[in-house]
């Protein structure tokens, strides 16, 4: 049963690794991935003398680390407040309304906010009836559209993240919550000491792991909410490769982006890891 999963990996995860070659040749299609001319690291010398590639880098960072520290408690919090829930019908109802953006691809979702914040959008029309000011244009100005790129990355994955916090609250031993009933203590309490040292070992996992994507901003979220006027803030790896590498054709010089990209996240995990592995709590 498992080997259909060990193919899938070195089929679409390891074998296209033998492409990161490129990123030390001057490729192009006539002579092929193994036929281009080798130029060493002539690419990532390219790549890190140019000023655009330090701001989209330091872009790249910046909107990931803020959506990494933003949107990671969201999860454990609706977890931790729908497990609380005892009405079974209205769990369940809060439950589908929460999980459904994640089923909406990024261009429906985009689609949504531009329509919502744009000048002559909902957000807008309400505002200028109650203050009678002027719209305000919420896409393009930088803080605005960073406040609206992390909303909208909270709105759509915030509820199914919460189902791996909702799977690992069922391993707690429900003893622990009476014992601390026993003893005094009330919901916050026992939240704060049953509820989220058993979270812990899941909390850690999860934060190892979204530390490794912390280089991966999504390439669908920001294409569809970016535009011009932001491009300051909103130009990062993923769309610049598509830009250079997909429709410039400079496959090579994206591909030591990408492969730099790469050996920062994997270095970001062995120090997160290192650190939890201080508290007991290392994924290996």
């Amino acid at each position: 049963m498992f080997l259909p999963i060990v193919a899938f990996y070195i089929v679409f995860k390891y074998t296209p690794m033998l492409g990161l070659i490129i990123a030390f040749k001057n490729y192009n299609f006539y002579d092929g991935i193994w036929g281009s001319p080798w130029v060493g690291v002539d690419n990532f010398n390219h790549l890190f003398t140019q000023s655009q590639s330090a701001q989209i880098i330091r872009n790249t960072l910046f909107l990931s680390v803020l959506s990494v520290f933003v949107s990671f408690p969201f999860p454990i919090m609706l977890a931790i407040m729908l497990n609380e829930v005892r009405k079974m019908w209205f769990k369940k109802a809060v439950q589908t309304l929460v999980y459904l953006p994640h089923f909406f691809s990024w261009v429906i979702v985009g689609g949504i906010v531009i329509t919502l914040f744009s000048q002559s959008g909902v957000i807008n029309g309400l505002l200028t009836k109650l203050t009678g000011g002027e719209p305000f244009a919420f896409l393009f100005h930088e803080w605005s559209w960073v406040s609206i790129f992390l909303g909208s990355g909270v709105w759509k994955d915030a509820g199914f993240n919460a189902i791996i916090y909702l799977a690992a609250l069922t391993t707690i031993d429900p003893s622990l919550y009476e014992a601390a009933s026993i003893d005094g203590g009330g919901k916050w309490k026992q939240m704060w000491h049953v509820t989220l040292p058993g979270l812990s070992p899941t909390i850690v996992i999860m934060l190892i792991l979204a530390m490794g994507r912390v280089m991966e901003v999504g390439f669908d979220q920001v294409y569809t909410l970016q535009n011009s006027i932001v491009s300051n803030i909103s130009q990062v790896i993923s769309t610049y490769i598509y830009e250079i590498g997909l429709q410039g054709g400079q496959f090579s010089l994206t591909a030591a982006l990408g492969l730099f990209e790469s050996l920062v996240a994997f270095t970001l995990v062995i120090i997160t890891n290192a650190i939890a592995k201080r508290f007991n709590k290392a994924l290996w």
